[in-house]
């Protein structure tokens, strides 16, 4: 049981990262219906600028903030520079998701270019091997910050879209775009927040899972297509789902390299998607989208 606990909060502690680039997933899938594949390219070049400054000697928390500004900044700029110019110009879903496969091969070239491609270290203040025993199980101090991080980002995600004006704005315009403009909602500006706040969200999940692995201009693409697909296992237009997805993938995953092999630790948690999607193909806690014409 103690070893079934142990696995079962490694699982977790993974699986609350997945949940904020899945987040970051789906908060612009449900305003814009474009699913973003710069996603992690964007939280890769955020991290290398935290290292940057790190490096540099600046503060781990000065760092931190304007790894994530950077971010943002670089997800709002793509919006009104590229996707909204694309838009006027007739660009479909597929030319909008093409746009961000673009974007992520510019960022991953510009990360190259910048940094070069050997792995290396995110200097980190919580220790991967400084652990606390609760109970019959032991957790790190980078597991237990990477826990409340996952938590954090989910409740103040939660917060701004249920209980301000702007997560009011936000879900009309998901809802009904047109409807949304009629009522003058300024829906540019309110797509851009989204397109933002998912970029903080992929940062900050990079950022801890550089900590725990070595950092190359590469290292979000497994987290991202776990992101991606913890999206799809929750309901790409439920926020909520996204955070069941992650954690139940992340679970899955540690569940499976602790009990049968880790060879098969990815395959089994791609397993369970498929047969979730087969019996609820909109997802576990997603719904069908209704367009209104």
């Amino acid at each position: 049981m103690a070893r079934f606990l142990q696995y079962a909060l490694t699982g977790l502690s993974a699986g609350s990262l997945y949940a904020l680039v899945a987040l970051g997933i789906v908060l612009i899938y449900r305003s814009t219906r474009v699913l973003n594949f710069a996603h992690g390219d964007v939280a890769t070049l955020g991290t290398f600028v935290a290292f940057a400054l790190v490096s540099q000697g600046y503060s781990f928390s000065v760092a931190f903030a304007v790894a994530v500004l950077v971010g943002a900044a670089l997800s709002v700029a793509f919006y009104f520079g590229v996707l909204i110019p694309a838009q006027r110009q007739g660009a479909n879903l597929l030319g909008q998701v093409i746009l961000t496969l673009g974007l992520a091969l510019v960022f991953q070239g510009l990360i190259v270019y910048q940094w070069g491609a050997e792995p290396d270290r995110l200097p980190f203040p919580l220790s991967d091997s400084k652990t606390w025993k609760l109970g019959p199980v032991f957790i790190s101090e980078l597991s237990l910050g990477t826990l409340a991080a996952g938590l954090v980002g989910s409740v103040l995600l939660y917060l701004l879209v249920q209980k301000t004006r702007l997560g009011l704005a936000m879900r009309a315009t998901s809802e009904n775009l047109q409807a949304a403009q009629t009522l003058g909602i300024p829906t540019r500006m309110v797509l851009s927040v989204s397109w933002a706040i998912a970029s903080v969200l992929g940062v900050v999940a990079g950022v801890f899972l550089a900590a725990a692995l070595f950092l190359d201009p590469f290292f979000m693409l497994d987290p991202f297509l776990k992101g991606f697909a913890a999206a799809v296992l929750g309901g790409l237009n439920s926020l909520p789902g996204a955070i069941v997805g992650g954690l139940i993938l992340g679970v899955a995953e540690s569940l499976t390299g602790g009990f049968l092999t880790i060879h098969f630790k990815n395959t089994l948690a791609f397993v369970i998607i498929i047969v979730v999607l087969l019996v609820r193909p909109e997802g576990l806690l997603g719904h069908e989208f209704k367009e209104r014409v």
